[in-house]
């Protein structure tokens, strides 16, 4: 069954087809990932499964987190997430979803949080034009009106304006799985993803909805 997998960038690559023609790809450390709940119909409403991924410190975590993780097993993890699915037959409380649930030629989408770059003026941040650069102007890089004086005498919510840039989750879709390796828990995905190595992704099969953040 093909859920889902909680995964690690760890950058990118390229990747020689057959013709010899060379890929960008980004390659990605996926799971294992442990079963660390099983929702049902029954006793929830729903249909789910939450996994768990990514090593974590025994101080940095409370004590309702390690009730909850010891249904599971030992291990402490950093990341929950929730995926909903039609039925949890077949799956086990304690279970691992490895890179093996998926397979070369496979389209996926890719969630993470893009790279932040801090505060950035309106050029960096929206594309706006550079004022004139020469003959005496002093609005090189200024933003222009925000909006009409005294009616209604302020600026409108979602007013695009100076602030900080990037750090938000963002979704690239139908992304071609090239290579499968289990014995390294990797998977090779043709293009770029979202995040600098080392950020937390979110690999699951394309146009698949119903996704839920648990952590």
């Amino acid at each position: 069954m093909s859920i889902g997998i909680l995964g690690k960038k760890l950058g990118m690559s390229q990747f020689f087809d057959d013709e010899g023609r060379s890929i960008p790809v980004t390659l990605i450390e996926a799971g294992p990932c442990r079963i660390t709940q099983l929702k049902s119909t029954s006793t929830d409403g729903y249909n789910a499964v939450q996994l768990g991924f990514g090593e974590i410190r025994d101080k940095l975590v409370n004590q309702p987190a390690k009730g909850h993780l010891a249904r599971s097993g030992d291990e402490l993890l950093r990341h929950l997430k929730e995926y909903r699915v039609d039925s949890v037959d077949g799956l086990e409380l304690g279970g691992s979803i490895t890179v093996s649930a998926f397979a070369a030629g496979q389209k996926v989408d890719v969630s993470g949080d893009t790279m932040g770059r801090g505060f950035a003026g309106y050029q960096k941040r929206h594309g706006f034009s550079r004022g004139p650069m020469t003959h005496g102007s002093k609005n090189h890089r200024e933003p222009g009106s925000t909006g009409a004086g005294t009616t209604p005498g302020r600026v409108y919510p979602g007013k695009r304006m100076a602030g900080r840039y990037g750090g938000k989750q963002t979704t690239t879709r139908a992304l071609t799985i090239l290579k499968v390796d289990v014995e390294r828990n990797l998977l090779v995905v043709k293009g770029s993803v979202p995040g600098k190595p080392g950020a937390l992704l979110d690999i699951r099969p394309a146009n698949r909805v119903g996704a839920k953040s648990a952590s």
